[in-house]
Formats: C-alpha cells, structure tokens, sequence
C-alpha cells in the first residue's frame, strides 16, 4: 500500500461506505441462518453482497470452504475498495489500520503450524486484505516451522520484534509471547507517527478503546491458562485504563474488571454491553460480550463524528464481525450444533 496523492475526502468515502454498510446482514438474518444448511447458507449469500465471490468460487468448492473462501475474499474486496476511493491523509490512515489483516496473517500461520493444521486449512483462514504481497503469504503458508515463519517475517515491520520472543517461545512452550509481539507493533505503528488533530481525535479515542479492550481479554486469557505467566508482562502500551501491575491483578477477578470499565470514560455508552459481560458464564461468552461492547463504542463514534475517519474504522469492524458470524455459523451448522448453541458463539449488537 502506498499513499495517494492529492487531500483527504472523507466526505466522499463516508457516503460510500454508508451505502456499503447498508447491505451487512442484520441480526434477524443471523438468526435465520443458523437453521440453515451450509448448501442454504451458501444460496442465501448468493443472494446478497456475496452473489459475486459464491458464483465465481462455486465450481472449486463446495460447502464451508466455499462459504469461507468467498467470505474471505469479498471482505478484501470490500476494503481494496476503500483504498480505491480514498485519498492522501485518510488513505495512510486507513492502509495502516488495514495492516491488522497481515497481523491476522501471521498469527493464523503460526497457530495453525504449533497445532499441526494442513496448508490447506490455515489458507483457508488467511484474510488478504493487508500490505502483504502474495509471494510473501505463499513464503508464510510454505513454511514448515515457526522459526522460518519468524525468518520470513525478517525484513517486514513485525520481524524484529518476533525474532526478540522466539527465545521465550521456546522455552515457554506456548504462542503467547509471539502472538503479543505481533499485536505490539501493530498497535505501536498505528499510534505513532501520526499528528493528532480534531478530525483524529475520535479515531485515537476508538484505538485506545481497542488497546484496552485486547489488553483485558489477553490478560483474562492468561489468567485463565493455568500457564505461569504475568498478564503484566504482555501489556500493550496505547490505552487508557490500565497499567501493567493493575492489568495483572484485575485478570483474576473479571468482576473487578468489568467495574473498573463501567466507571471509566467508556461506561455511559456501553452500560448494556457491560450488562451482557457481568452475565457471562464462560471466557468465551465474555470476549463475545467484549467484541460486542468495542463494536458499540465504534459505532458511536462513527455516528457522531461522520466527516473523520471514524466511520470507516467502524464499517471495517461491522464487516469483520459479519464474516466472523457468518463462518461461525457455517461451521457449527457443519458440526452439527443446535441454532441455540450457535447464536452463543456469536457476536450480536
């Protein structure tokens, strides 16, 4: 990705992306998928803002992989796009943040070599909508271990960073230090380098909102491994809530944390999200409810300051959590889950 010349036009890519927003599936169509057959769920995408990547794929694939083939490449479609109508400021803006699909990239590989997954599945997860060239994926998917992931990876912007926690991978046994190398330096890029200014201010407010949010469920997530490791340890500078020693003693009282959300700057606006996360009976339900509660908040920014960047970010997040449902719903359709245990597992405004 490279920047575009000439001055941002956020008036005219916030008009297009409205329009784009108007076709994600709603809630009701969620609810009305999940008692479908994968061979349904593939006719009723074939419906909607999908016709294109189910008709082009449909002769190759059938099934999950072709739901998850053409949900994959629509959304790097629906965001090659964005760039396409975006010009100067906002275009760097938006690449940048587009640079957590490569995060995605890397991560997906890395998971799917520790657990032995084929070429072919961790392909399939892979979402192409980043600044990594093919070649670069196809080096990625053709690496037979995760120290040659981290080779790969030398020259790009999360190189370093992976090379430092391979050590500590090593000896520790687990992903984590190589998962939150990589979220580290993508959220280092993103709030770094950039001139704050009123028509940022709000995009800034929604990355620290996002910073938080990943640091408190990357600190339930370790609290609740059982592994010996200090949530602390892996805190992601660029919020605003926590610090690292807070961050490790809240990771073992979920309470605490909520509360400590419900009185910080984000609480007015998702007291029913936060509702929904005192409620939850497992890890998974409570990063459901958080997913839930960042796409609100961004949501409301993007409602209320609609000539910044802020919309776009909040389109990308909706689109994200659509494919999400969507490929959740097809594979526990094809598990044979029953549609009460499938709309657990999703994320529903």
């Amino acid at each position: 990705m490279s920047s575009s010349a000439g001055s941002s036009n956020p008036e005219y890519v916030n008009a297009r992306v409205r329009a784009r927003r108007s076709e994600l599936f709603a809630d009701e169509d969620y609810r009305k998928l999940v008692r479908m057959s994968t061979a349904e769920i593939a006719r009723f995408m074939e419906e909607s803002a999908y016709e294109e990547e189910i008709n082009a794929l449909g002769a190759r694939h059938s099934g999950v992989d072709l739901i998850e083939y053409a949900l994959n490449r629509n959304l790097a479609k629906q965001f090659d796009d964005i760039l396409d109508w975006a010009d100067g400021r906002l275009y760097d803006l938006i690449a940048r943040y587009l640079r957590k699909f490569d995060a995605w990239n890397v991560k997906t590989v890395v998971r799917g070599i520790y657990s032995d997954a084929s070429r072919e599945e961790i392909e399939s997860d892979l979402i192409r909508a980043g600044e990594f060239s093919d070649r670069l994926v196809t080096r990625l998917l053709d690496a037979g271990s995760i120290e040659e992931v981290v080779d790969v990876l030398d020259r790009t912007m999360f190189g370093p960073a992976l090379a430092a926690a391979y050590d500590e991978y090593e000896s520790s046994g687990v992903l984590v230090p190589l998962e939150n190398a990589v979220d580290r330096v993508f959220y280092e890029n993103l709030l770094s380098g950039v001139t704050w200014d009123e028509t940022t201010q709000q995009y800034r407010d929604l990355l620290k909102a996002e910073v938080d949010f990943r640091n408190a469920r990357n600190a339930l997530r370790l609290a609740r491994s059982g592994a010996d490791i200090d949530p602390g340890e892996y805190y992601i500078e660029g919020g605003r809530l926590f610090g690292p020693a807070e961050l490790s003693s809240l990771a073992s009282n979920p309470d605490e944390l909520v509360q400590r959300i419900r009185d910080s700057t984000y609480g007015d606006d998702l007291s029913e999200a936060l509702d929904d996360i005192e409620a939850a009976e497992s890890l998974i339900a409570f990063e459901r409810a958080l997913e839930t509660a960042l796409l609100e908040y961004s949501s409301s920014l993007g409602n209320v300051f609609p000539l910044s960047v802020s919309p776009v970010i909040s389109y990308i997040l909706a689109k994200e959590r659509e494919v999400d449902n969507i490929r959740a719903i097809a594979r526990a359709r094809e598990a044979g889950l029953s549609p009460e245990q499938i709309e657990e597992e999703l994320v529903i405004l």
